[in-house]
């Protein structure tokens, strides 16, 4: 069995960007756009931070998940990977579908005035008819992660236990590609083309079934991690001389798309620029993050070994702490800074209590929320 070397900036990214998503579902509260619940009072210039969070934090965790998945590859073999992925994303998916995610339906139900009367009730009478949600009541809201992975890692092992196993033409090609640095830049190809010719006939919907630009865009970036990592240190090489190149890309990328928003009508060039300045922004921000957590964040601490530990639970109870919380802000007439300071103190603080004093604590609850037995394998895989 090869020996693998522990990248702590990979758990450092893991952690900082589903940290990021904390603050991410406080933002959407008071959004313009649509969201489980709003707050009395929108506020549009959020709109602008939200816009440029939201392009790259999910598929960054994609790439993060293809190179954990290359390195739960070096202990397991096909099945043991596939029992061990259905363990870890299939249970806790199933808890939270039951458990955790109902009370956040239920608030919406209140509050848009669909349902009059206790929670105990809403579960009893209410959840499980009418099918899926929108219509209906059952739902994986933001746990949509965790099938979609799943996914992801059960149809594309067997080839990446080929790949893997064999010194394949196709990584060869990859570490000779990308040994210049710009060719890096040569993957937004494929997610150029969903994005220009996919993505207008297909609306993300997080049901899996129908949601075929996102499915595809996303095990696109879960490839890449795969095969990213799988060049060993030519990719990381080619970061340190690419990341502050990336960096400008990035800003440049993003403030076109902001001027297209803000100038332009919808039109069929339009409509292609954009698309490539969004792919160009998603990926340059996937180089810059993956190049300077390498060169300042691969080091181990007690502090990471923790929080890498507690990302999982957090990212499975965090909403629906949001929107409880939420729920009893809506109407008060306060600040932007105080309602949005009690959310986060309160999502984190609440997370991290329920986590260390309850299921840290019960060795039954730790499948539950998909903590694993030994803390310290290499990558950490969700």
């Amino acid at each position: 069995m090869e020996k693998t070397i522990r990248r702590y900036d990979l758990d450092w990214l893991r952690v900082i960007v589903f940290a990021l998503l904390i603050f991410y579902h406080v933002g959407m509260f008071f959004v313009p756009w649509g969201w489980h619940i709003k707050n009395n009072e929108t506020y549009n210039w959020i709109r602008w931070p939200m816009a440029f969070l939201n392009q790259w934090r999910l598929p960054i965790l994609f790439v993060i998940s293809g190179m954990g998945t290359y390195y739960a590859l070096s202990k397991r073999n096909l099945r043991q990977f596939s029992l061990e992925r259905i363990k870890r994303l299939g249970i806790p998916l199933l808890i939270g579908m039951l458990l955790i995610v109902p009370p956040q339906i239920y608030i919406e139900r209140i509050v848009n005035s669909e349902f009059v009367g206790s929670y105990l009730e809403f579960y009893q009478k209410v959840l499980f008819r009418g099918g899926t949600y929108p219509k209906g009541n059952i739902s994986w809201h933001h746990l949509w992660f965790l099938p979609y992975l799943l996914c992801f890692s059960l149809i594309l092992s067997p080839a990446f236990i080929y790949i893997k196993r064999r010194e394949t033409k196709l990584i060869s090609w990859v570490k000779k590609l990308i040994q210049k640095p710009i060719n890096l830049y040569l993957f937004i190809i494929p997610l150029y083309l969903l994005e220009a010719f996919m993505e207008p006939f297909f609306d993300v919907t997080h049901a899996l079934i129908d949601d075929w630009f996102n499915f595809s865009f996303s095990i696109v970036l879960f490839f890449y991690g795969f095969i990213l990592i799988a060049t060993g240190q030519v990719f990381w090489e080619s970061l340190k001389k690419i990341k502050t190149k990336a960096l400008a890309i990035g800003c440049f990328a993003f403030l076109g798309q902001a001027v297209i928003w803000s100038f332009f009508e919808d039109g069929f060039v339009i409509h292609f620029t954009e698309a490539l300045l969004k792919v160009t922004n998603i990926w340059s921000w996937i180089l810059v993050l993956f190049g300077f957590a390498a060169k300042y964040l691969n080091k181990p601490s007690k502090k990471i070994a923790y929080a890498n530990r507690a990302v999982y639970p957090f990212y499975i109870l965090h909403q629906t702490i949001t929107i409880t919380i939420a729920y009893y802000l809506i109407d008060l007439n306060w600040s932007f800074i105080a309602k949005s300071s009690i959310l986060i103190v309160g999502t984190f603080g609440l997370s991290w209590l329920i986590y260390d004093l309850i299921i840290l604590r019960i060795p039954f609850l730790h499948p539950l929320f998909g903590l694993k037995k030994n803390p310290l394998s290499n990558v950490a895989q969700f």
